[in-house]
């Protein structure tokens, strides 16, 4: 057991540890036993959390990891973005890091979740499609957890070899099966913004070229770069340059060089001494409204957020 609590702001204090600072009230003065169970799967937290009180949660965004929950029994109000779902034992949430989002539950909701990294989603995601992701990986909000042979299957032998053999996550090799069966099973069975293009039959291998460019860029994100320059190093007409990044990597070598420098200055915010302003335009962002809004669009949070969190 992680904790066992009837103070509020102990409580508080833990489950943020556990996910991140959010603000935590009770619909009533008493009643708060909270305990939380923990189990580490690397990159995939294995968690169950029940308050024993009715409970309002805001984290706002959840910024660096995806949540599944879902109840063994009890109910559970979730508003992420635009979306209401009621969670009970038969319905699970499945909640993006952009999204904003508040929660109410009831006092008998006794919760199993999944705290799973933003970044080993999204890079799983991209080794199934075989090229990086140009937007945010966002899935559908509700799952029928009990319902989906699949998932109720994986959740069945998780539970049994957990309860079985409580050592197996000692191993680091079962540990990275058991992290990359969750994420995986996740990205197979549950509607996201990738679907589709993971679901084309028969596709191809991107041609040498977008590939050789994608490398030039990454390796030279800092240099200033043309359509023109990157069309000759790969040998190739602007037109054909472009038509290949469309057809197999649903951008634009521009996009994807932003997309790059805004990865670099996410890094910078986080572990440099530096200011937005100074970060955003080293890396050639010189309009600060707009820079801001396509940053929080892809890490779903403000770059001053990002900052603040890092550096204090």
């Amino acid at each position: 057991m992680l904790f066992h609590s009837v103070s509020l702001d102990e409580v508080r204090e833990e489950v943020a540890a556990a996910y991140k600072p959010h603000r935590l009230d009770m619909d009533a003065d008493k009643g708060l036993d909270a305990r939380m169970h923990s189990l580490s799967l690397g990159q995939v937290k294995f968690n169950r959390l029940k308050y024993g009180a009715n409970v309002r949660i805001d984290p706002k965004h959840l910024e660096q990891f995806y949540l599944i929950q879902m109840p063994v029994c009890g109910r559970a109000d979730i508003i992420s973005g635009e979306h209401h779902i009621a969670l009970d034992a038969n319905l699970a949430s499945v909640l993006n890091p952009t999204d904003p989002l508040s929660m109410w539950w009831s006092g008998d909701c006794d919760m199993l979740m999944f705290r799973i990294e933003r970044d080993a989603v999204e890079r799983a995601c991209g080794q199934q499609l075989g090229r990086p992701l140009g937007a945010p990986l966002s899935f559908k909000s509700e799952l029928s957890w009990r319902a989906n042979p699949i998932w109720s299957n994986m959740m069945l032998y998780l539970t049994q070899l957990l309860a079985e053999c409580p050592s197996a996550t000692d191993q680091v090799l079962i540990r990275h099966q058991l992290e990359q069966l969750v994420i995986n099973t996740l990205l197979a069975i549950q509607t996201h913004s990738y679907t589709d293009a993971m679901n084309q039959p028969g596709q191809t291998l991107a041609p040498r070229y977008v590939k050789r460019v994608e490398e030039y860029i990454e390796e030279h994100a800092s240099e200033a770069l043309t359509p023109g320059q990157l069309a000759e190093l790969a040998g190739v007409s602007i037109r054909t340059l472009y038509a290949g990044f469309h057809d197999f990597r649903q951008t634009s070598p521009m996009e994807h060089l932003r997309q790059i420098r805004l990865k670099k200055v996410k890094a910078a915010l986080e572990q440099q001494a530096v200011s937005v302003t100074d970060a955003a335009l080293s890396w050639g962002f010189t309009h600060m409204g707009r820079f801001s809004r396509e940053y929080q669009k892809v890490f779903g949070e403000k770059p001053s957020d990002t900052r603040r969190r890092c550096q204090g």
